[in-house]
């Protein structure tokens, strides 16, 4: 089994793509897509396959996806993006990608996606059946973008996609915790935020890539307890500003999922169930 890897150089691939190389039996063989040959060979050290070229460019899409077997596109253009290039990657890319691999001969797609797809809360924690309600806080071009993609992957004939719907990301280094003060620092005390650690991310992904007869689903892959405004400023040792106590929440169930599908379909565990257990670890 040959596995196409995109994204691979970004916050979710550096988490993913060495793991999957690591945990690789002999007959499984793994490729990564990487605009910059430098960041490439840290992956051709662990035994990657490595094609420079970007995901945009469809004259590159033939030579990666070559012989392979299964893509797990990780590629996404998020935050501080113009909403122009978030489209043009998260949408155009992914169905450009999810064309030329029907036609190369690929059966197996991952996806991976985004909580924020769902829009708006739901009054409970939001499932894989829920339809996307735009709107909310935390609306725009990213959400947009993936949930476009999405709908266009599942469309395809003969692609067997399954999605990955990730909750805030972090964990070994990443600043995505760092920059969560961007907007906790604005929001209610009691606002929360699903997280998830890197290494569930990439476990969650492997499940996704390796399970049989799981087409056409989709699953949500966070931690268990979403941590507070507070949270979040404790966990980085800030001050917590005194409006935080006054302000009120908009929707206090904006993007916090189940992950009641993944577990019973899938048996995903969290390494680290809470943000709190990964602090305790070293794991941050």
């Amino acid at each position: 089994m040959l596995t196409l890897v995109t994204g691979a150089t970004g916050r979710v691939g550096q988490g993913f793509a060495p793991r999957l190389l690591a945990q690789a039996r002999p007959d499984e063989h793994v490729r990564v897509l990487v605009r910059d040959e430098a960041r490439g060979a840290a992956f051709a050290e662990r035994g990657a396959e490595v094609v420079v070229g970007d995901l945009r460019d469809t004259d590159v899409l033939g030579k990666a996806l070559a012989g392979a077997d299964a893509v797990v596109n990780i590629a996404a253009a998020f935050r501080y993006v113009p909403d122009e290039e978030a489209w043009a990657v998260n949408r155009d890319a992914a169905l450009e990608l999810g064309r030329a691999a029907v036609a190369s001969g690929v059966r197996r797609f991952v996806q991976v996606s985004t909580g924020l797809v769902y829009g708006k809360g739901r009054g409970r924690p939001l499932t894989e059946d829920d339809p996307t309600v735009p709107g909310g806080t935390m609306w725009g071009a990213y959400p947009e973008s993936k949930a476009a993609a999405e709908q266009g992957l599942l469309a395809l004939d003969g692609l067997g996609v399954r999605i990955g719907r990730l909750g805030f990301v972090y964990g070994e280094g990443d600043p995505h915790l760092a920059e969560s003060l961007r907007w906790a620092g604005q929001w209610a005390a009691t606002q929360r935020l699903h997280m998830v650690h890197v290494a569930d991310v990439a476990q969650g992904l492997m499940r996704l890539l390796y399970a049989p007869g799981i087409d056409g689903r989709s699953y949500n892959i966070l931690d268990d307890a979403p941590v507070t405004a507070v949270d979040l400023h404790q966990l980085n040792g800030a001050a917590i500003p005194s409006e935080l106590h006054t302000n009120a929440d908009p929707d206090p169930w904006l993007a916090i999922c189940s992950t009641d599908r993944i577990r019973r379909e899938l048996g995903y565990r969290p390494l680290y169930p809470t943000v709190w257990a990964a602090r305790d670890a070293g794991a941050l």
